[in-house]
């Protein structure tokens, strides 16, 4: 298995996670191709990673999860059952990744007892961009449509500015011509730097990174709830914004139950 692996300098492997007032979060995106895995340390508002793993294609995210976890935990020494909780990118993004992601969770929390707590996929990329700007950060829904999360980083959180939503390039560079002061990131800016500058998006507005969300970034956004039933674990679920195509297909039947509205943005 190809991944990459990040670590603090000085943090030794092996380490007791025993010290009191330490939370220690397992943090997990898969909201684009790439794979963001982090274990964290947190005590108050100070987080140490302790190692970061990053996994890109051609690795396929339902082939090494959850062997990847295990291996992380295992290098530390680390029992699943003994974590604070779980965190996890809720998108927009990929609807099959953050199927994935989300399953994994939901399953190892299950078993376990710990807590899941979500937070935006988009919010983590704006927690990477400058502070006291708006922030656009672009992620890809499909072809030519783009999932938007405005936000604005104050210090080690955000804040809205708006609910994410989708939209074409060219609305994209709409709101950014209406909006002087902003800067757009993110991970569609991969595949759709050159179609915002043809859209009239001056080029330094556009920056770089990061290309994908970061666990590490989650697990500075989310807090873990005190308490959470099955009932509330079960129904935590991504942030689509839109359906998927076989939601749009009207040779597709609807599926029983109440309709699934209220994650949807209706088009």
């Amino acid at each position: 298995m190809w991944y990459s692996r990040v670590r603090v300098v000085g943090a030794p492997w092996g380490l007791s996670f025993l010290t009191i007032g330490i939370a220690v979060l397992l943090a997990l995106d898969t909201s684009t191709l790439t794979l963001s895995l982090a274990l964290v340390e947190r005590e108050g508002a100070s987080l140490r990673v302790v190692e970061h793993a990053v996994v890109g294609p051609p690795q396929k995210q339902s082939e090494v999860l959850p062997g990847i976890i295990g291996e992380l935990l295992a290098r530390h020494g680390v029992a699943l059952a003994s974590l604070e909780g779980l965190v996890v990118g809720l998108g927009p993004g990929s609807f099959t990744g953050l199927r994935i992601g989300l399953a994994t969770f939901k399953a190892l929390a299950y078993a376990t007892g710990l807590k899941v707590a979500g937070a935006s996929s988009l919010a983590a990329v704006a927690l990477e961009g400058p502070e006291g700007v708006p922030l656009y950060c672009l992620a890809v829904a499909r072809k030519d449509d783009l999932y938007l999360g405005a936000y604005v980083r104050r210090g080690q959180s955000v804040e809205a500015l708006a609910p994410e939503t989708a939209m074409s390039p060219e609305e994209v560079a709409a709101k950014l011509a209406a909006a002087p002061g902003a800067v757009a990131l993110g991970p569609a800016l991969g595949d759709y730097r050159a179609a915002l500058v043809s859209h009239g998006v001056a080029p330094e507005r556009l920056l770089e990174g990061p290309m994908f969300p970061s666990a590490v970034s989650l697990a500075r956004l989310a807090r873990i709830p005190e308490s959470q039933t099955l009932e509330a674990l079960f129904a935590l679920e991504p942030h689509y914004v839109r359906a998927s195509e076989p939601e749009r297909n009207p040779k597709f039947p609807p599926l029983p139950g109440p309709a699934p509205t209220a994650r949807l943005k209706e088009d």
